[in-house]
């Protein structure tokens, strides 16, 4: 059995992935006209403005979408099912999709409020995923 993929982090992406390592969610705003963004890129998604800056998430949101996964996407999946993946809206606009962890995983409902929090760094690249957890828990 190979190993889970891990993301590779590039000239885009690294300080989102130093940020996650760090214990910070970090989202790109657009120096031009302002606005947040994730996925991390080049360009800004609105304006097509160059190099938006980098700044730290409130890593607050709430749950716009989600699914139990009973079907792993590979074999080296398997032994973590069943898990739950949310699409989360961040107070900042933008969404990211996250497995649920804890309370929030065993009855996730559209609207619940969520934060993100990461796991430890692991991996080839020493990546800690992001991952979300009830707004209140501790």
């Amino acid at each position: 059995m190979t190993d889970k993929p891990w993301p590779v982090p590039n000239a885009d992406t690294a300080p989102f992935w130093d940020g996650c390592a760090a214990g910070e969610l970090r989202l790109q705003r657009c120096t031009a006209c302002g606005a947040a963004q994730f996925p991390p890129r080049a360009l800004c998604a609105q304006c097509h403005g160059a190099a938006p800056g980098w700044e730290k998430s409130s890593a607050r949101g709430r749950i716009v979408s989600h699914t139990r996964v009973h079907r792993p996407p590979s074999p080296t999946f398997k032994a973590d099912l069943p898990y739950v993946v949310a699409l989360v809206a961040l107070e900042e606009g933008p969404r990211i999709m996250v497995n649920l962890r804890d309370s929030v995983a065993e009855a996730p409902r559209i609207g619940d409020a969520v934060r993100i929090g990461f796991d430890p760094p692991a991996g080839p690249h020493g990546i800690a995923l992001p991952h979300a957890v009830a707004a209140d828990a501790p």
